[in-house]
């Protein structure tokens, strides 16, 4: 069994969007911090070791070759005051180193490693990372080029002599930490700072939508009238829409509801009053000792009548309001439309007989083309009502055809009542659809509220219902008739083949 889903806040949700950002923005900030730092920190110490080198290099003296040697040569000589100022840091500490032409170490400390030799020596200062006695050092170093001979003075010179001076790193590192301890240790007040500062915030931002949850819950349950949009954020305006849309949908549904109720109590007043007082009729008549065999058999006749009509009267607004249920309505399934029709005017035959009207139906019976997606229960009361309604309105010696059509092409499926009866008029075909409508000059019992839910179920199964006259050249002493026509669309699923002529045959019920 699946866990319903949480309920989440929407402040929560915006302030962990904020925060979470921020919190992975500093420990990147505190690495780029850390990286920056270590730049700045190198640069003056480079600068200085770099005026050493240069100053060391100062000091060699170069020679040119003599005789048969190719190689110049390399003196140097060094000062103690020098020596002694290379040698004096008070953090880190300094070596240095000075090479010949030939690699022989010349004066410095010999354990101080050579770099890659060049081929031509241009006297460009360069720097290098090294280790010396499992210490990192930073190594400043510079190729000096040797004297040119007459021939090569345009052309670059040989190294002659390599001079490098190196250090520890022991300054540098306090110098980065310092940096960085100036820059992170801010940001440990500045973070809490600006964690708080975004809520409050965001309890400045969303404090529109507590007024608009206050001013909704201080109306009263009967208040249904469109909200301000005024003080409302425009972020909020589409929502508060919606809502005034559905509050209008409810308003105009309870003052249906209301009508509704109001037309039923009206309706069944007739019924109740008849009972009440044919009842009274009878009391009276017995505590007169009046007791009529047929007088009283006539009391409890009309008795029967009246609470026939209540029970009518309550079966039809059952039945509106189950088809008014939306949630019911959705329960749709396969069924045949043409078995279903059959059924109910099988229902009615009694009643057609007592009447002295032919009921029929007609239409194919094999189900293999009649077949619909729909509400089982809803279709059988819009089929009972049209069925009903027609009964009412037809004289005795009528005729009444209930017909089922498919469609050559499997677009629609047509459901058809037809009747002899004295008809609708043109002007009054939508006013019958109304709950408690009825069509004026005919003294036919009935509640008014069979049309009303053909035309709901009709809606809910998205087809389309029309009233046009079954007979539009009476014979002498009929009616033009009604024909009621609804055309259900049908899914693709459900196409059929063609009608055969054999299958549209009448079938009389009664």
């Amino acid at each position: 069994m699946r866990r319903p889903p949480e309920q989440r806040s929407l402040f929560g949700e915006i302030l962990d969007w904020m925060l979470a950002p921020l919190l992975l923005l500093w420990p990147m900030s505190v690495a780029l911090t850390w990286v920056v730092a270590q730049g700045i920190a190198n640069g003056p110490y480079d600068r200085e070791l770099g005026e050493l080198a240069r100053a060391l290099s100062r000091q060699v003296r170069i020679t040119a070759a003599a005789g048969s040697e190719r190689l110049p040569g390399v003196s140097i000589q060094l000062p103690d005051a020098a020596a002694s100022l290379l040698r004096t840091n008070d953090e880190d500490e300094v070596f240095y180193q000075v090479l010949g032409a030939r690699g022989e170490f010349l004066v410095g400390d010999f354990d101080l490693p050579v770099p890659e030799p060049v081929p031509l020596a241009d006297g460009e200062l360069r720097y290098r990372d090294e280790t010396v006695h499992g210490v990192e050092v930073r190594v400043a170093y510079l190729w000096l080029p040797g004297p040119r001979s007459a021939a090569a003075l345009a052309g670059p010179a040989a190294p002659a002599a390599l001079v490098q001076v190196a250090s520890t790193l022991d300054k540098r590192s306090r110098l980065a930490t310092e940096i960085i301890k100036g820059v992170i240790l801010p940001q440990f007040i500045i973070l809490p700072v600006a964690v708080v500062l975004v809520w409050f915030a965001l309890t400045r931002g969303i404090q529109p939508l507590a007024d608009l949850q206050q001013r909704i819950r201080r109306r009263e349950s009967t208040d249904l009238s469109p909200i301000a949009e005024r003080d409302v954020p425009d972020e909020v305006v589409p929502l508060v829409q919606a809502i005034n849309d559905l509050l209008d949908r409810l308003d105009r549904s309870i003052r249906t509801q209301k009508q509704f109720l109001a037309d039923a109590a009206h309706q069944m007043k007739t019924p109740l009053a008849g009972l009440r007082m044919q009842a009274e009729l009878a009391e009276r008549q017995i505590d007169r000792g009046e007791v009529d065999p047929q007088v009283m058999k006539h009391t409890l006749h009309q008795i029967a009548v009246s609470s026939q009509r209540a029970a009518h009267m309550v079966n039809q607004l059952l039945s509106m309001a189950r088809a008014e249920d939306r949630e019911q309505a959705m329960r749709h399934g396969d069924l045949d439309l043409a078995e279903l029709t059959i059924d109910v005017v099988r229902d009615f035959v009694p009643q057609a007989l007592e009447r002295r009207i032919d009921l029929g139906y007609e239409g194919p019976t094999d189900g293999q083309r009649t077949h619909l997606r729909g509400h089982a229960v809803m279709l059988r009361e819009l089929v009972r009502n049209l069925v009903d309604n027609a009964l009412r309105y037809t004289p005795p010696g009528g005729t009444v055809t209930a017909r089922v059509v498919p469609d050559p092409f499997g677009q629609v499926l047509v459901l058809q009542v037809e009747d002899n009866g004295p008809g609708i008029p043109p002007a009054e075909r939508d006013l019958v659809f109304r709950a408690f409508y009825r069509t004026l000059g005919t003294d036919v019992d009935g509640s008014g509220l069979g049309l009303s839910i053909v035309h709901e179920v009709v809606q809910q199964h998205g087809a389309q219902i029309t009233i046009a006259d079954a007979h539009p050249r009476p014979l002498p002493g009929h009616g033009p008739g009604a024909l009621f026509t609804i055309r259900f669309p049908l899914q693709p699923m459900l196409l059929a083949p063609p009608l055969s002529a054999a299958d549209s045959g009448r079938t009389p019920q009664g």
